[in-house]
């Protein structure tokens, strides 16, 4: 039977350690659980019953989709990563930031140094929500 949250359009944000495995899989792709683990426990050790039973809940809240046609399971992001971000984004406006999307902008840009690369790609940016672009 599949869980509600895995029917629903939107999963739940992901936590940091299923973003982990997410990033792997946007990364890589389709990828089987031992590769996900042994591509994390390059960062730190990490147990493949850990991660399979992540992927498992992940699979059952609706972030990825399991294919069981071959004899080792393979897993995929249910959504692209962009998508994550923005639904993450969105949560963290809500939360912290009264939907202020000028704040969290603010409160970004205060909170580490900015490249001028990463400031013009800024810019250019907000010319294109001006213009109507984006």
């Amino acid at each position: 039977m599949i869980s509600r949250m895995a029917q629903s359009k939107q999963p739940r944000p992901p936590t940091d350690a299923e973003l982990e495995i997410l990033r792997v899989l946007w990364q890589r792709g389709a990828s089987t659980v031992r590769e996900v683990q042994e591509i994390l426990a390059r960062a730190k050790p990490t147990g493949y019953t850990t991660v399979l039973k992540f992927m498992q809940i992940m699979a059952e809240k609706g972030l990825v989709r399991r294919d069981e046609e071959q004899r080792a399971h393979v897993y995929r992001a249910r959504v692209p990563q962009q998508q994550t971000q923005r639904q993450m984004v969105r949560d963290l406006l809500k939360r912290a930031f009264d939907d202020s999307a000028a704040q969290l902008v603010m409160q970004a840009l205060a909170s580490k140094k900015t490249s001028p690369e990463e400031l013009a790609e800024i810019r250019q940016l907000l010319d294109e929500f001006e213009r109507g672009d984006k």
